[in-house]
């Protein structure tokens, strides 16, 4: 089976999550890795197929997102260049980490693919949210659509919704009391 594993390249959590989630997936079947976004400092050890602009979100100096920076920093021409160049069909399983190249790629296709990510997890009516009106929400609801989701969250509101994936060096540590 041929595998596309899609991971949003802002930020350090998604990439995080890929270096325990990729040797799964290899277990599975010939796994090619995309990362699009150019705001990360943690990296793959194993070989990126396809390293995409993508649509990066700028951080503030003090964290949350810089609007303004993100919107300036977005390439619409160079994003609609990249859906095309991805070989969607050349794959069996798409799985989609908050990535949206891809993600866009497959609803333009009419391609399943499958969202594996904290993201996901938002699609169950059941997450908690706040009562105000949610720009957040709005983003997470279109930023990378896709057909099923598999969501991480610190609580199991759903199905579908699992607990965060903890790399294997804090599993295996020792618990003790200092």
């Amino acid at each position: 089976m041929k595998i596309l594993y899609a991971i949003q390249g802002t930020g350090n959590g998604h990439i995080s999550r890929a270096r325990e989630i990729v040797p799964l997936l290899q277990t599975y079947g010939d796994l090619d890795i995309l990362i699009s976004g150019t705001q990360a400092d943690v990296k793959l050890t194993q070989e990126i197929k396809y390293q995409l602009h993508g649509f990066s979100f700028v951080f503030g100096k003090n964290g949350g997102v810089n609007h303004f920076k993100t919107w300036k920093n977005m390439n619409l021409f160079q994003f609609r260049k990249d859906m095309k160049a991805v070989p969607l069909t050349d794959y069996n399983l798409i799985i989609n980490d908050f990535e949206p190249v891809t993600a866009w790629a497959c609803k333009a296709q009419k391609i399943e693919s499958v969202s594996l990510s904290h993201q996901a997890a938002f699609k169950s009516k059941k997450v908690p949210r706040p009562k105000t009106i949610d720009w957040g929400k709005l983003i997470l609801s279109h930023y990378a659509p896709t057909t099923h989701h598999v969501g991480f969250h610190f609580k199991r509101y759903d199905d579908y919704i699992y607990t965060p994936v903890i790399r294997s060096e804090i599993r295996g540590l020792t618990i003790r009391n200092l």
